[in-house]
């Protein structure tokens, strides 16, 4: 146990020493430069980790690590739940069914597409395969973060998947603003999208919150509905998280029955946090707590999240990646040409019928 007699000052000294790294995280994130680029405390967070752990990791005590796993599983699901502070189903009905319907079909087809690509084609083994689609396909960093612990995923896994949203999120980041005002902008015809088109496109394929929040803010004088749009399509994919997550909870139990050859129930596998995190939202939507108030909570847990990250980074051994090739790159890859080609049509005729 983390907090037993023998065990708890070594667990309070791990969380002490991974709050530290984040809180260097948070002020890295705020510097102006790496705030106008959309790069969230998380992903500093986890590389500092990575860093740490490739370098001075047999420095500390050993009896620290009972903290730091402690920040990368029990804090991680607290701060998963508390993140359904970030949406109101009201935002979500605001867009109508044209969002809605672009969020359900971009999350579902680029899981799907993820997993089975990353398994079957390129050789890569179930978690990370699982990790990197629901990365891509839902929240980014916060979504790997959440589907690790229903996979119960070793650390490289979850570092591997968050450098995969980094990367290609990044270039979507740059390249939105660009192809908006070079050829989606100036065109006519099926190529040409409303400002409101557009940020519905934004928010059901890009990977992060913070850079679907950075791409119309890029665009010189973008409609105030295209960063709306964008927002609000982006946290109903966020949303959805929950459902999936239970969906591969259940998938999950009965792979585990059906590789075991047996008729007798296995124990199905609830992500209860995945839950909490709906009911949370829920409890948001009825606006009983003022928005100053949310704010707070939100920069909190953001904090927690990222102390979450760092520890993953901190379980993270170069070592583990050996023999994993570009079969990672190329998975996310084909993840990331989906969501920008396959986005832009299926935002267009979804738009054309709702």
């Amino acid at each position: 146990m983390a907090f037993s007699t023998q065990n708890k000052k070594g667990t309070i000294s791990g969380i002490l020493f991974v709050a530290i790294f984040a809180t260097v995280a948070t002020f890295i994130s705020n510097i102006g430069s790496i705030k106008l680029l959309g790069i969230s405390p998380l992903v500093i967070g986890i590389v500092m980790g990575i860093i740490y752990a490739n370098t001075l990791h047999n420095q500390i005590p050993k009896e620290w690590g009972t903290g730091i796993t402690f920040c990368g599983k029990k804090i991680l699901r607290f701060a998963i739940v508390f993140y359904g502070f970030r949406i109101t189903f009201q935002q979500i009905a605001e867009l109508g069914m044209s969002g809605f319907m672009v969020s359900l079909i971009m999350l579902s087809t680029t899981f799907l597409m993820g997993t089975y690509l990353g398994i079957r084609f390129f050789k890569i083994d179930r978690d990370t395969s699982i990790l990197i689609a629901s990365g891509a396909s839902v929240c980014g960093a916060a979504a790997v973060l959440a589907t690790e612990p229903v996979l119960k995923a070793q650390e490289h896994k979850t570092a591997i998947a968050v450098s995969m949203v980094v990367l290609f999120g990044t270039i979507s980041m740059f390249m939105y603003p660009v192809l908006y005002m070079s050829i989606i902008e100036p065109s006519s015809g099926f190529l040409h999208m409303s400002p409101q088109e557009f940020g519905i496109y934004v928010g059901g394929t890009i990977h992060e919150v913070a850079q679907v929040v950075a791409v119309p803010a890029s665009i010189a004088a973008s409609p105030i509905e295209m960063a709306n749009s964008a927002v609000i399509v982006k946290m109903t994919r966020v949303i959805m998280i929950a459902p999936l997550l239970i969906v591969l909870g259940i998938y999950l139990s009965y792979e585990a029955k059906k590789s075991a050859g047996i008729s007798t129930s296995v124990k199905l596998v609830i992500p209860w946090f995945a839950v909490y995190f709906i009911a949370m939202a829920g409890f948001n939507s009825l606006g009983i707590i003022s928005q100053n108030i949310v704010d707070i909570i939100n920069e909190i847990d953001t904090f927690l999240l990222t102390m979450a990250m760092t520890a993953l980074g901190m379980g993270t051994i170069f070592s583990k990646f050996r023999g994993l090739g570009l079969a990672t790159v190329y998975t996310a890859l084909s993840m990331f040409i989906w969501l920008v080609i396959g986005g832009f049509v299926v935002t267009k005729l979804v738009t054309s019928v709702f």
